[in-house]
């Protein structure tokens, strides 16, 4: 009888325990996660993000009760209320999507202790020390760099068809802001066609907006009108694309395939993929896993993807030379920001001082050159590399 006691005794430890257990938990119908967005659909960084959260919602078992979905928050105070609001509501995490977002979702963290928040593209996670606020980022520079190849390889199709001359080999690049974000991405894909085009150079403009449909079509139409035969961007609408297509230059685009808006001009696009890293958050907060402090995902890990190849404007052999490059990055074999590969004004890069650790000043306060290339993203996910490199002019 006490054996038939202890062992009655024994499985009921063992239930109790399964229920209490992660896998119990991510069945939980009382978890919640909160998503703040910059914009809407509208948006192609938005959406891209929009896209991934209900992939990796619908892939995890949420139901539609449990996801909480606040569009349009500015970078403002107006972010942390919706943070406070989605922590009101029951939320276990709550993420938001854009650079300054950030302090108000650092204010909301210290009000809500038992809340996760996680924030894309911030740069703070490693020095607030809070045990529950989390950076993420990618090396999404991997991606700007290969179909920066894609663009070489039109190029040079260009000058070979006698389409324009060596001389002419000119690309446009429509930026948001002059941040390390967007300057790491335009270097990136700036060397990227280099690397296949040694003659290429660039101009850039910026539009000091993340999101302005005629700004950055206006800003295009000048590239193009100085004389840019290829267009990309770092900002979050159809406006380049769109008038590379009215002009018939061909355009490298951001997070979304673009061959809809431009059937005879979109070349490729990059993007990351936010679905893992949401995934990664909701697995660990529902089963009592550590959530990666400074999140940085690559090519190698399904974060970093190009999408869009349109073969109808593609150079010929760029699939395969995609390939060929992409494999080489994951293998270390090339390095992005190999100061071999560039020059600031005539000279090679051997020491660079970056602000990782981000102050108001943005004091210099990490070495990044070493081995010989520049390590973006290492210290830190957000990118840091705002250095101007030769064969790049900014207008």
């Amino acid at each position: 009888m006490k054996k038939l006691l202890a062992l009655l005794l024994s499985l009921v430890m063992v239930l109790s325990f399964a229920a209490c257990s992660g896998e119990e938990t991510a069945k939980d119908g009382d978890f919640k996660i909160g998503f703040i967005f910059l914009h809407d659909e509208n948006s192609t960084y938005d959406k891209n993000f929009i896209d991934a959260a209900l992939a990796a919602t619908e892939a995890m078992g949420l139901g539609a009760d449990q996801v909480m979905m606040k569009k349009n928050i500015p970078e403002s105070a107006e972010c942390y209320d919706a943070a406070a609001d989605l922590a009101d509501a029951g939320c276990d995490i709550v993420f938001a999507d854009s650079f300054g977002h950030e302090d108000f979702i650092i204010q909301a963290a210290k009000e809500y202790p038992d809340v996760t928040f996680c924030h894309a593209t911030g740069t703070k996670a490693h020095t607030e020390n809070l045990d529950n606020f989390y950076n993420a980022f990618a090396s999404i520079y991997e991606g700007r760099y290969l179909v920066g190849v894609a663009a070489g390889l039109k190029i040079n199709e260009m000058i070979a068809n006698g389409d324009i001359t060596e001389a002419q080999a000119k690309m446009g690049y429509v930026g948001a802001y002059p941040y390390a974000e967007v300057k790491s991405g335009l270097t990136s894909f700036f060397l990227g066609a280099r690397s296949v085009c040694p003659t290429v150079t660039m101009d850039v403009k910026f539009t000091n907006s993340w999101f302005d449909i005629a700004a950055e079509k206006e800003t295009a139409n000048a590239l193009m009108a100085d004389g840019c035969v290829l267009i990309s961007q770092h900002a979050d609408s159809e406006g380049a694309p769109k008038a590379c297509e009215e002009k018939g230059v061909p355009n490298v685009a951001y997070n979304l395939d673009t061959r809809d808006w431009g059937p005879n001009t979109a070349l490729v696009s990059s993007k990351i993929n936010w679905q893992p890293y949401f995934e990664h958050i909701i697995d660990a907060t529902m089963n009592g896993k550590e959530i990666t402090q400074d999140f940085c995902g690559g090519l190698k890990d399904g974060v970093v993807e190009i999408l869009g190849l349109n073969d109808k404007v593609a150079a010929e052999g760029t699939a395969e030379k995609l390939e060929e490059v992409k494999a080489q990055l994951i293998a270390g074999e090339i390095k992005v920001f190999d100061t071999a590969t560039f020059t600031v004004d005539g000279k090679t890069l051997e020491s660079y001082m970056a602000d990782v650790d981000s102050d108001e000043a943005f004091t210099p306060d990490t070495e990044v050159v070493a081995d010989g290339y520049f390590h973006e993203s290492e210290f830190r996910s957000a990118p840091y590399f705002d250095v101007d490199i030769d064969g790049i002019t900014i207008k």
